[in-house]
């Protein structure tokens, strides 16, 4: 069983990718950190090469409540180009299933046509390619199905409000508080 999926293209941010991953971890809930390419190991946008949980096909759509969207470039292009990920996140929509993103990630919502009724945010000049009902410049926006946030520097919110989506708010308060975050 796994709670939530996130995924990793060559270029991806990071720090984004990873405080989600640690956070949602300490909330006690399953997250897979997965592949899009033919190989685990995927190397980000400052050149720092980590290893993914499962490939792509080995990934458990089935039983995940969330797909979580890092940023980064030419990360973001990169999920957007890759079918198979495009294809699952319109299924997730079609099925009521969660939608997260952050920094540049929210706009492959976006050119999807999947944001045209709700609120949104994304990194600042990005919102160009978003597509949504009304851009905010909220640190996180939740409206319906998704989640979205705008940067590395709003991943600890992030993550936050991802925990409290997948389980509750205690929980989300109290992984914040173990990490000394007092925001």
């Amino acid at each position: 069983m796994t709670d939530a999926l996130i995924f990793l293209a060559p270029g991806y941010e990071e720090v984004e990718m990873l405080t989600v991953v640690d956070m949602v971890r300490r909330a006690g809930l399953v997250i897979d950190m997965v592949s899009i390419t033919d190989t685990l190991e995927v190397t980000s946008s400052h050149n720092v090469t980590i290893k993914a949980d499962k490939l792509f096909k080995e990934a458990d759509f089935d039983s995940a409540k969330m797909i979580i969207l890092p940023g980064g470039i030419p990360g973001t292009p990169n999920l957007l180009a890759y079918k198979p990920l495009t294809d699952k996140i319109l299924e997730f929509k079609e099925n009521g299933k969660l939608l997260s993103a952050v920094c540049a990630a929210p706009t492959v919502y976006g050119q999807l046509g999947i944001l045209k009724d709700h609120k949104a945010t994304c990194y600042p000049g990005q919102e160009v390619n978003l597509n949504c009902a009304e851009y905010l410049t909220e640190p996180v926006v939740i409206d319906g199905q998704f989640t979205t946030s705008r940067g590395m520097g709003t991943c600890i919110e992030f993550a936050g409000a991802i925990i409290t989506r997948l389980k509750d708010k205690e929980t989300a308060d109290d992984v914040k508080a173990k990490i000394i975050y007092n925001m």
